[in-house]
């Protein structure tokens, strides 16, 4: 079983106060916040300007238009530029190397400004006045959401990057995030053969840990494991002693805890935790939104020897891995790091030419069915474009090290088949997703 160490991006803003939420993976509409200009990530290149130019779904010009949609300012900001500027490598390798039908990618970047509202304003104007012939973009199941009726309703196309809460499966979507049997259930699965049978879950307080909470008790009850306790707090809330008194009174004698907080809420935990005595020999926690750079703002001390599940860390030992660094830091400067959806931002733009060079084309429907089965070297494995429009991915669970980077102690061998609709919760048992058969499509009873 190799070991390995990654990284995945975690900044706070400003350099004291640790006190945005961050990494929200879904709901809770934040507040508007003025401006929504297009203006490139930190550190990327310049983009194009977002003033209406005249092009078709086929890719008339000399360039062929792409839209980039997430949040350059607001909150998911601090998550998202570094997202933009991974698919901006993309495209600047795309067209080193000839571009896509013999023209050149030309981004539009849009500013999702980290409101929801603003992410399906912005995907019709990419869509109906940019006439973009795709879409690479959000963060949030809370942004994926918003933008889901715009292109249902244009048939449009929208490629995902994120790992998300599954129960979700759109002909309009390719999904390049990890679904929750690709993430949090081989995760349950490690933690109930090595660690414990008895879990407390904590979560922020909205739709992705809710979702992901209700699988992991079905899965355990399916598995003899135990749910002895589950609380949660809104989204930047750091008062955390009630939840860790809660989880010292459901395990006197240490027990497995599942974490799904987000954003600034794990500094207070992860801190609160170790003063209060719960340390990892006794009380393992299991993170799905804790990498390196997460480390780093809430303090390595209070981290080593906790764990984090992903599929993707910045030095799993692959050859197209050490092309991807490289390359990033070549771009970017090396003081940058790569991370998880990063990696599945940078990979599904390579995914989209593929199908455009296959379809020969660059409208939607060749390049959507000519977008199933595709293969791609990617940095953690080789992947592949399934039937159900999510991608299958490689597995890693990392513990936390003296450094404050990964250790990675397990690993699948093969990519693992991506799985929309849960099999272990009871309304979503049985169904599953196939868009190579119209008979099929996005929900069927198997």
């Amino acid at each position: 079983m190799s070991h390995q160490i990654g990284r995945r991006k975690f900044i706070l803003y400003g350099s004291a106060a640790l006190g945005t939420s961050l990494l929200l993976k879904a709901c809770t509409t934040p507040p508007p916040e003025s401006g929504t200009a297009s203006t490139p990530g930190a550190g990327s290149s310049p983009a194009t300007g977002a003033s209406p130019v005249s092009n078709t779904t086929s890719g008339g010009g000399d360039t062929i238009k792409v839209g980039i949609l997430h949040s350059l300012s607001g909150t998911m900001s601090i998550s998202e530029k570094s997202v933009v500027d991974a698919e901006q490598l993309a495209i600047e390798e795309i067209n080193a190397a000839g571009g896509v039908l013999g023209k050149q990618i030309e981004a539009v970047v849009e500013d999702g400004n980290s409101d929801w509202p603003t992410f399906a304003e912005k995907a019709k104007k990419l869509i109906d006045q940019d006439k973009v012939v795709t879409v690479f973009g959000c963060w949030t199941s809370a942004s994926r959401k918003a933008v889901l009726p715009v292109f249902e309703q244009k048939k449009h196309m929208l490629w995902y990057p994120v790992q998300y809460e599954g129960q979700e499966c759109s002909q309009n979507i390719f999904y390049t995030g990890a679904a929750p049997n690709q993430q949090i259930e081989p995760a349950v699965d490690w933690l109930l053969q090595n660690k414990g049978k008895e879990f407390f879950l904590v979560g922020s307080n909205y739709v992705f840990p809710k979702t992901a909470n209700t699988i992991i008790k079905a899965q355990l009850a399916a598995k003899g494991g135990k749910t002895v306790g589950e609380d949660y707090i809104p989204l930047g809330n750091t008062e955390v002693a009630p939840i860790i008194a809660k989880i010292k009174k459901a395990l006197p004698n240490g027990g497995v805890i599942f974490n799904t907080l987000n954003g600034d809420s794990n500094v207070a935990f992860f801190k609160g935790m170790q003063e209060a005595g719960l340390t990892p020999d006794k009380y393992p926690t299991m993170s799905v939104s804790v990498a390196e750079e997460e480390i780093k703002a809430i303090g390595k001390e209070y981290l080593v020897g906790h764990y984090a599940a992903w599929n993707y860390f910045q030095t799993v030992d692959t050859p197209a891995n050490k092309k991807f660094v490289e390359a990033f830091k070549k771009k970017y400067g090396d003081d940058r790091v790569t991370n998880d959806p990063m990696e599945a931002a940078y990979i599904m733009v390579y995914l989209w030419k593929q199908a455009v060079e296959k379809a020969k084309t660059t409208d939607l429907e060749p390049v959507r069915k000519a977008a199933i089965g595709q293969t791609f070297d990617a940095p953690e494995g080789q992947v592949t474009l399934e039937n159900n429009h999510h991608l299958s991915k490689f597995v890693r669970i990392g513990e936390v090290a003296d450094d404050g980077l990964f250790k990675i102690v397990f690993e699948t061998k093969t990519a693992v088949k991506p799985i929309p609709w849960n099999q272990f919760v009871a309304d979503t048992k049985g169904f599953a997703c196939d868009w190579s058969d119209p008979n099929k499509g996005g929900k069927y009873k198997v």
